[in-house]
């Protein structure tokens, strides 16, 4: 699945995030954490809920899912005081605020069109090959077999 919010694609198959067109390193929790309040931005998540969906309620600090809240803020462009993707709701938890356009998957890409005509290149329609003769100044001489290397065979 793909969700695309702000300046950011987030590819769920592909476990990326891609943020003004370039690959924004994530780890595995951060991502998933990313994921679970995109997931559920019609709602406020709880501390608990991202504890339980992430962490699977193995005993964490808060300073972890602080930091990982951090880390998913300024992956994603925003930070404590700009808080255009993710919204601290004081005392509630947090709630991914953005809107976003979902799709199914990126489409493969689309091979170019091979052209029957041998001398336009495929991926670059408007540019022509066009074939010409090697031609030198009169004046020049290009040096000849000798003519013992032509007559051996």
């Amino acid at each position: 699945m793909l969700f695309c919010f702000s300046d950011c694609v987030l590819d769920t198959e592909r476990r990326e995030l891609e943020r003004q067109w370039q690959p924004v390193p994530l780890g595995p929790q951060v991502f998933d954490l990313l994921v679970y309040l995109l997931e559920n931005r019609e709602r406020v998540v709880s501390k608990d809920d991202l504890f339980s969906a992430i962490w699977h309620d193995r005993t964490v600090s808060e300073s972890t899912l602080t930091s990982h809240i951090n880390a998913a803020r300024k992956a994603v462009g925003d930070s404590g005081e700009n808080q255009g993707v993710i919204r601290t709701i004081a005392r509630k938890g947090f709630r991914f605020v953005a809107p976003v356009t979902e799709g199914a998957s990126r489409a493969p890409p689309v091979p170019a069109p091979v052209s029957k005509d041998p001398l336009i290149l495929p991926d670059r329609a408007s540019v022509a090959v066009i074939p010409f003769e090697v031609m030198g100044h009169p004046n020049d001489t290009l040096p000849m077999a000798s003519s013992k290397t032509s007559s051996q065979s």
